[in-house]
């Protein structure tokens, strides 16, 4: 079965003036930081807007749009990168992932609706197209461009998963610098380390180390 991706197109019923799908999109984001991912439903979004939920399907056909409304909401603050004279292609990326990692990191919940639903959403893929053409000026084509595109989507994503669910300030973190330290020293020791990093400075520098590894592999080759 085919998957709809752009909300259902207005009815020739009368609306509401104040509900808008930039609104109901706010709503749904309200459930997903409130109760969760798995708790959006058209009844969840229904019930923050205080309609019914019928009502709620004059502006969207069901959750798949939902979905949609939700990313588009997420990545509308992405800004695609200037072509700046003298400025190389990889400071660009780091600008346009820093803007992205932002975006989903100030809603980390949605980060698996960002993936899923990565061809339904202008902004999403307007800022995937700004990174192809960014890796393309950098001399990637073909399988190449590929690999470089899921590798560095997957610091982005992965980043934003680790921040969210293993901060380095976590007990995790924590529990990590009291193992033993004759069977775990480089466990305990990292753990350590770690206390001294930001979550940004992680990205920045695994970012940097990323892509002085694709500029060598073209260099290889």
């Amino acid at each position: 079965m085919s998957v709809r991706c752009t909300p259902k197109p207005p009815s020739a019923m009368p609306r509401p003036r104040s509900l808008t799908l930039p609104g109901i999109a706010d709503a749904a984001l309200t459930v997903i930081e409130r109760e969760g991912l798995a708790a959006l439903s058209m009844r969840s979004v229904a019930s923050v807007l205080g309609m019914g939920t019928m009502s709620l399907y004059r502006y969207v056909e069901g959750r798949d749009a939902l979905e949609s409304l939700v990313v588009d909401a997420v990545m509308r603050d992405v800004r695609l990168p200037e072509s700046v004279e003298g400025t190389p292609w990889t400071e660009r990326v780091k600008t346009l992932l820093g803007q992205v990692r932002g975006a989903v990191a100030r809603h980390p919940s949605v980060a698996p609706l960002v993936l899923t639903r990565r061809h339904c959403t202008e902004g999403t893929l307007a800022w995937a197209e700004a990174l192809l053409a960014l890796l393309t000026e950098g001399g990637f084509e073909d399988l190449a461009r590929l690999i470089a595109l899921r590798t560095l989507v997957s610091h982005v994503f992965g980043s934003v998963q680790l921040t969210h669910l293993g901060a380095l300030s976590g007990a995790g973190t924590a529990a990590l610098t009291e193992l033993d330290a004759a069977r775990y020293p480089l466990l305990r020791q990292t753990a350590g380390d770690a206390r001294r990093l930001t979550h940004d400075e992680e990205f920045r520098h695994g970012l940097d180390v990323l892509l002085r590894g694709l500029e060598a592999t073209l260099a290889h080759r």
